[in-house]
This record gives C-alpha cells, structure tokens and sequence, in this order.
C-alpha cells in the first residue's frame, strides 16, 4: 500500500513539471509568451553596450514583451530592465 502511494505521488509530481512550457528565455524575462511569436533580434551587438556579441563570453539572450534581445553579459540584463524602452529605441 505505502508503494502505491509513493508511486502514485512520484507520478504526480513529474507530470506536474512535464506541463511546464515556458523557455528558459520566457523564465528569465518573466513573460509567458509562445516562442513561435517571437520578434527575431536582428543585430550582433548587445543592446545595451554595443559590444559585438560574443566578445565577453556566449551572448544572453531573453524575450522582453515578445522581443527577442541578447546582451553581452548579466549586467546589462539589470540595465536593459531599468529602462527597457530606452533600450528598444534601438530596434
């Protein structure tokens, strides 16, 4: 009986995190948008700093109000949410 319990609680849990469907990039923007409606980013600098992207390690790349945007570095994910707009002007 407890197997069967445990079994069945398991079984629920993963099921649970199996209907998770959000990209990483969605989680890390904090949106919930379907990638398949997704603005491409057209540039290779960040948008932030300018800097050619790859130059200071693998871009980052979030999805910001259905914009894909890649930065250079963590620091300009905090900067890029301070003033997203500011930012955005550049597209």
């Amino acid at each position: 009986m407890k197997t069967t319990m445990i079994l069945a609680a398991a079984s629920a849990f993963f099921l649970g995190l199996a209907s998770c469907s959000s990209t990483s990039a969605d989680v890390q923007a904090g949106h919930n948008t379907p990638t398949t409606s997704v603005k491409p980013y057209s540039s290779d600098k960040c948008i932030v700093t300018d800097n050619k992207l790859g130059s200071m390690g693998d871009p980052i790349t979030i999805v910001h109000e259905g914009q894909e945007v890649k930065f250079c570095c963590k620091p300009c994910i905090a900067k890029f949410h301070d003033n997203p707009r500011k930012y955005l002007a550049k597209l």
